[in-house]
């Protein structure tokens, strides 16, 4: 037990990415006080599944239209000083957001027109965020980094919603955006501290045409990352809308407040940063795992939306936690272990667009779904699709697999001395 989670920890043993670490730790928690407030105003202001739904998609849509020039920036330019421009430029739409709620001038277009561009800084944010973590611990550390990732944004994810759903009821909403604010400084005295000589830095990729069209081709003839990000965007578009579906269950299916949906969003995050800890304790990452996680994943999203009652759900929500960060980390670790470092960045801006960015595609439909026919038809649908997608990505890995297999039996043999 205690050599496993030595193994889980083994990053934090790098000056760097403790640093990292304690500082996303602050950033993130503060990020999802802001989450659970916008989300909770948004709904107060408006009523609507679909108006909830849509905000998720504004936050989004921006990595669906320009992650990949996010990434392609992560290659071009260091991922150190693109992180500590996002970061601070993201203080902005916080400090604006918490002025406008504590004057009682927000209405729903201002909480949009600002979702919006925190959603566009995110768009670069992102794509260095995702392909940092190799620059700070080396490649054969990589799948711990990016589990200990994990980690963090769950931890977060806990303590974030809990943090809101006390401030909300004692203070208002106002106040979560400030903190959030606050809380980005948090990654920038961790990025001004670190050691860029210990850096594992990249070679930087020089300007040329065509740059993005190479990466999505390259992407096309390595069935290693396509398979996982084609998975990713499956699921990712129909399974992973907590953010649109826990606070209308919170609401409409439970009847509670805005401590409801933090005690939902708190529970789910548990298991994930269990489920974290888990794969950062392996020494890889494979196809079999990925697939199996996706299966868990889509299996516990139908018993999480057929739950009777909050207590079901409760008990659920972890199951559901862990199978989604396995997956998420899993299909993460995948990418950046297979991918060239020279197109690192635009592979796992790659990535954000079809986990992020296939938000605003996914995130209306579950609301206007929840809408129609309530929050648990939008996560049975988010859990169908995931079941499906894994079937089809076992069936495509064989089928992957099948020309080596064929190319070994048919390697004539050596002949005798």
């Amino acid at each position: 037990m205690t050599a496993a989670l030595s193994r889980s920890l083994s990053s934090l043993s790098i000056p760097n990415y403790r640093r990292y670490f304690a500082g996303m730790v602050v950033s993130i928690t503060g990020n999802w006080m802001q989450i659970v407030a916008e989300t909770w105003l948004i709904l107060r202001l408006t009523g609507s599944g679909a108006a909830v739904g849509l905000t998720a998609a504004l936050q989004f849509l921006p990595i669906l239209l320009a992650g990949a020039w996010g990434g392609l920036l992560a290659d071009r330019l260091s991922k150190r000083r693109i992180l500590s421009v996002t970061q601070a430029a993201l203080i902005l739409p916080a400090v604006a957001m918490g002025v406008l709620t504590l004057t009682g001038v927000i209405v729903p277009w201002m909480v949009w027109a600002l979702v919006l561009i925190r959603g566009t800084v995110l768009a670069v944010d992102n794509p260095a965020r995702q392909a940092f973590p190799v620059e700070l611990v080396g490649p054969e550390r990589v799948l711990n980094a990016v589990s200990l990732n994990s980690v963090l944004i769950h931890t977060g994810r806990i303590a974030g919603p809990a943090l809101a759903g006390v401030t909300i009821a004692t203070l208002g909403v106002a106040p979560c955006f400030l903190v959030n604010a606050v809380s980005f400084g948090g990654m920038l005295l961790a990025l001004r501290r670190m050691d860029p000589e210990a850096l594992h830095v990249s070679e930087r990729v020089a300007p040329e045409p065509g740059q993005i069209r190479s990466a999505l081709a390259y992407v096309r003839a390595t069935p290693e990352l396509r398979i996982p990000l084609l998975l990713m965007a499956a699921i990712g578009t129909f399974g992973f809308n907590f953010q649109v579906l826990l606070p209308l269950f919170a609401r409409f299916t439970w009847h509670g407040t805005a401590a409801t949906y933090a005690l939902l969003t708190a529970t789910m995050g548990v298991g994930s940063i269990l489920g974290a800890l888990s794969a950062g304790a392996r020494g890889a990452v494979t196809p079999r795992l990925i697939a199996r996680a996706a299966t868990a994943f889509g299996a516990f999203s139908v018993l999480a939306a057929l739950a009777p009652d909050l207590p079901a759900q409760l008990a659920l929500l972890p199951l559901l936690g862990a199978a989604s960060v396995t997956f998420a980390a899993g299909t993460n670790s995948a990418l950046q272990l297979a991918v060239a470092p020279a197109m690192r960045g635009r592979v796992m801006a790659l990535y954000s667009v079809v986990f992020l960015g296939s938000t605003p595609i996914g995130g209306p439909v579950s609301g206007l779904l929840a809408e129609v026919a309530g929050p648990r038809a939008g996560l049975a649908l988010g859990g169908v699709v995931a079941l499906a997608a894994s079937v089809w990505a076992r069936g495509a890995w064989t089928r992957a697999a099948a020309p080596a297999r064929r190319s070994v039996l048919t390697v004539p043999a050596a002949p005798a001395a």
